[in-house]
């Protein structure tokens, strides 16, 4: 029997399912008093484990978990004067709370970006159940950049591979796609309808 192994507190004990007609929710920062409240009118899509360096991670969790949504889907509602941008430089610009630090959203203001329009959020942040469930997991051999000793990683695959979860050391095919046809459009190798 394998010995068990600890992801992210989400997934540790199975997957909960997308709940049908789900239409969004609000995500909430960790802050006791006074949490930054962020809307999210919309259901999420592409809900992954991240193991990259980036994402926020409750305490001790390996991976983050991280899904998008409509940019326009997604209004801060209520204490966003504690946001801050925890990295200007970065491609995604996550607004995490200065108090807590929790990522309430990502966002993308590179008009030519892939992913521009999409807003990345983590839905653990959420009281609300019905969420796009975590469907692969990304960027997998970052954990040993973030300190993860590199003999745990067979133990950490066949984990995830448990839970249902692809591995992957970028994202998954369905976004690599994504990506190659928005830089195959602006290339003009492809036609842009």
């Amino acid at each position: 029997m394998n010995q068990f192994v600890s992801l992210h507190p989400a997934i540790d004990h199975g997957i909960k399912p997308a709940a049908e007609n789900f239409q969004g929710g609000t995500l909430h920062c960790k802050c006791a008093h006074d949490p930054v409240v962020v809307k999210v009118a919309a259901q999420s899509a592409f809900n992954h484990a991240c193991g990259c360096t980036q994402c926020w991670k409750p305490e001790g969790a390996k991976f983050s978990l991280v899904a998008v949504v409509p940019r326009d889907s997604v209004s801060v509602v209520a204490h966003g004067e504690k946001l801050e941008i925890v990295d200007a430089s970065a491609a995604i610009q996550r607004h995490a709370c200065r108090a807590c630090g929790a990522h309430m959203f990502g966002r993308i203001e590179d008009k030519t970006h892939p992913f521009y329009g999409l807003d990345f959020i983590h839905t653990e942040l959420s009281d609300e159940a019905g969420w796009c469930e975590p469907q692969f997991a990304a960027f997998v051999s970052s954990l040993i950049e973030g300190g993860t000793p590199p003999s745990e990683m067979d133990a950490i695959r066949a984990r995830l591979h448990e839970l249902g979860l692809e591995p992957y050391d970028c994202l998954s095919p369905a976004l690599m796609d994504l990506i190659a046809t928005h830089t195959a459009k602006q290339k003009g190798v492809l036609s842009a309808a």
